[in-house]
């Protein structure tokens, strides 16, 4: 990426933020800012009454309109809504002059998070995009373990991400939705971050894949009260046009071999993002949810690795922000992230921010997902659009 403009932030220590889209993710973005040091100043809800009764209890103003984004001029602009209205939200903060955080997927297809790509670059403005799983500092060692060769050439990379809070048929949000979260929804959702920390920590691309999708919930309620909440108070049922799961088979550009299987009607598994990577001479295994430890196998012993901030790789001890025994996770994860992409809005470089240009290519493997499960062939990545 090149250097980003930091006129509008140069000699202020305060980084003035919006923030659009105000439900669960929006508050942890919302947490995240302010423990960064963010003051925000806008929010933007589902319509103009959501967004002033939001804006009430954030203590901030109401952004009833794209329109009023402008006269805010905010330094950033965290952009939390459903996945269909990304580019124009996108759109409307890089056409202010504002920084970008844009949640994943970044667009519904691969063409149209090119389009974002562009602009961004073309203004001169950090985006990103958060697949903060990069952030457990445990990741980093592995990666880090990794660049310097200690698993030596990549045999097979294999691993999951299995949740259950769609198992109940009485279960919806708006990702269910195929018009309002795009073609692929579990995939898109969950995968994508499997994918995208696969490709980061091994250095492996996918070329090419093979992928199987099922609906094993052939109906949901037409309307939800919340996401991730236990059921919609709508007894109006509507056809669901979405994947609970999918399974994917895939080559990388070298030819290594790997598979990862998503769910989001697995019982009892919460977030299970769990993946092992076997080298020619060590295995790594990592589940992001005991994110403290990781296994390192060899042929002739295996050990458990320890998250420390005093020892491992420099990133790894940058991000163990608690000492060890105190748990960090996925909230530590999500701080980080936004605190490294706030660095860069300062001119600041940090390892391993994930970009639109990581949203290009996630939005690449979904729609070759999405082409194959429908054809049931191999697709390239590079040639799959939707």
């Amino acid at each position: 990426m090149q250097q980003p403009d930091t006129s509008r932030v140069d000699g202020r220590s305060t980084l003035r933020v919006a923030i659009i889209g105000t439900g669960m993710i929006g508050e942890v973005h919302r947490r995240a800012a302010l423990l960064a040091g963010a003051e925000i100043v806008g929010a933007m809800a589902s319509t103009p009454e959501r967004s002033e009764a939001i804006a009430g209890r954030w203590k901030t103003a109401p952004i009833r309109s794209l329109d009023e984004l402008k006269a805010l001029a905010p330094d950033l602009v965290h952009v939390c809504s459903p996945n269909a209205l990304h580019a124009e939200h996108v759109e409307a903060a890089i056409d202010v002059g504002s920084h970008v955080i844009c949640e994943k997927p970044l667009a519904v297809n691969s063409a149209t998070a090119h389009r974002l790509y562009d602009l961004a670059q073309s203004r001169n403005r950090v985006a990103t995009v958060p697949f903060v799983y990069r952030f457990h500092p445990l990741v980093r060692e592995i990666r880090a373990r990794a660049v310097s060769g200690e698993f030596g050439r990549w045999q097979l990379l294999h691993g999951s991400y299995l949740q259950d809070w769609l198992l109940s048929p009485f279960a919806t949000s708006w990702r269910v939705d195929l018009a309002q979260g795009g073609p692929s929804r579990t995939f898109a959702d969950i995968g994508s971050h499997w994918c995208d920390l696969m490709e980061f920590v091994t250095g492996e691309r996918i070329a090419s894949l093979c992928a199987a999708m099922s609906t094993t919930v052939p109906e949901r309620p037409a309307t939800s009260t919340s996401t991730f909440g236990s059921g919609s108070a709508d007894t109006t049922m509507k056809a669901v046009d979405t994947e609970d799961a999918a399974a994917v088979l895939f080559r990388t550009v070298s030819g290594v071999l790997g598979s990862v299987t998503v769910s989001q009607v697995s019982a009892g598994r919460k977030n299970r993002l769990w993946f092992e990577f076997d080298g020619e001479k060590q295995s790594a295994v990592f589940d992001q949810e005991n994110p403290e430890t990781v296994w390192i196998g060899s042929e002739d012993s295996a050990q458990i690795l320890h998250r420390s901030p005093s020892s491992g790789s420099p990133e790894q001890r940058r991000l163990s922000t608690l000492p060890p025994g105190h748990a960090q996770g996925y909230a530590q994860c999500f701080e980080n992230f936004v605190a490294d992409t706030y660095a860069s809005v300062c001119g600041e470089q940090r390892d391993g921010l994930p970009t639109f240009a990581d949203g290009v290519r996630s939005s690449r493997i979904v729609d070759a997902v999405v082409t194959s499960a429908k054809s049931g062939m191999w697709v390239d990545v590079a040639s799959a659009s939707n």
